[in-house]
């Protein structure tokens, strides 16, 4: 079986990989996350057979010789790392705490990581906000432009790599994808706060109006494409993941409306845009769908519904929950 560790396994993203690995059943997978495991409503891979798998709860930017303990005596093929201080608008507060995950702490990592000869792919999550505002579909060397610290503080992380790429044949393979979505999502995130707010008869916040393009893609194909670039992916590549077209913020939530039976204009009101918001979130992806044969699969309007019908199920547990972002050093 295939070694495999996944690094923020706690994240959304990182989650429903690990819940792609189980369900193959042909990988040992350990997760690493700085805070303890979630409950089920949050971990898909909780109704799997956890017979492969472990967690080790770690903190990357204090407990690294752990981590390397843990490494050597696992001595994982892969190492996928989905660890990051993710959001976009609170970066303006504490930019300091996102360079020290996104930057300092994954440079430590990787000049660790430099030596161990096991290690055949290091999968590293970036995101395209380091492109900054996207005219047009653009392609993995475009050059990068980032406008908050949050994507700033990603894109330092990934030139940091290069070098150990460049200089010690690090097995690097960086993966950009656009506006992941799907079941078990941040409940602060665009899709489920608006699917909770229209269930409460709350009003969302449309920033901008919301005319802000973004490139929503559903989770399970976001994780099938990781899976190809792990496995087929070429190191020193950059590859994009993205749905075929993008679609304004405010037709999105329209969607969602629809979806529920619920008037649009009874439930949105347009606030101020948020500072540093890209008018644009479009890249191309046509590298991994011809190099490795990655499709997306799952439609929008069916990755809503199959969101809208997690939230149902869990809707007494998932009401009591704060769909404020808790910023967490």
């Amino acid at each position: 079986m295939n070694k495999v560790v996944v690094i923020g396994s706690n994240s959304f993203s990182g989650s429903d990989f690990i819940d792609l690995l189980l369900e193959k059943q042909n990988y040992q997978v350990i997760g690493i996350s700085r805070s303890l495991e979630k409950s089920k409503e949050f971990l898909p891979y909780k109704k799997r057979n956890l017979d492969n798998f472990n967690f080790y709860q770690i903190d990357l930017n204090h407990d690294l010789e752990k981590l390397e303990s843990i490494l050597d005596e696992f001595r994982p093929d892969y190492i996928v790392n989905f660890a990051a201080q993710s959001e976009v608008a609170p970066s303006w507060k504490n930019p300091h705490h996102w360079f020290q995950t996104n930057a300092v702490g994954i440079t430590n990592l990787a000049n660790i990581l430099k030596d161990k000869k096991y290690l055949k792919k290091y999968v590293h999550i970036s995101s395209p906000e380091v492109y900054g505002t996207c005219v047009g579909f653009i392609k993995e060397d475009h050059p990068i432009n980032p406008s908050t610290p949050y994507a700033a503080s990603k894109a330092a992380g990934d030139l940091s790599l290069f070098t150990f790429y460049k200089n010690f044949d690090f097995p690097l393979v960086i993966v950009r994808a656009t506006n992941v979505y799907g079941a078990y999502q941040q409940l602060f995130k665009i899709i489920p706060r608006s699917i909770i707010y229209m269930k409460q008869g709350k009003k969302i916040e449309l920033h901008g109006g919301g005319k802000a393009v973004k490139s929503y893609i559903h989770i399970r194909d976001v994780s099938n494409g990781e899976l190809s670039i792990m496995e087929k992916g070429k190191a020193g590549e950059i590859y994009h993941i993205s749905p075929d077209k993008g679609i304004a913020v405010k037709d999105l939530v329209k969607q969602i409306a629809d979806s529920m039976n619920v008037n649009f204009d009874d439930i949105v009101i347009n606030v101020e845009e948020r500072l540093g918001q890209d008018k644009a979130y479009t890249i191309d992806s046509s590298k991994i769908r011809n190099e490795l044969g990655w499709i997306p699969k799952i439609d929008l309007d069916v990755g809503i519904k199959k969101t809208i019908n997690w939230i149902d199920e869990f809707y007494s547990i998932i009401k009591a929950q704060s769909l404020e972002y808790l910023h967490i050093e």
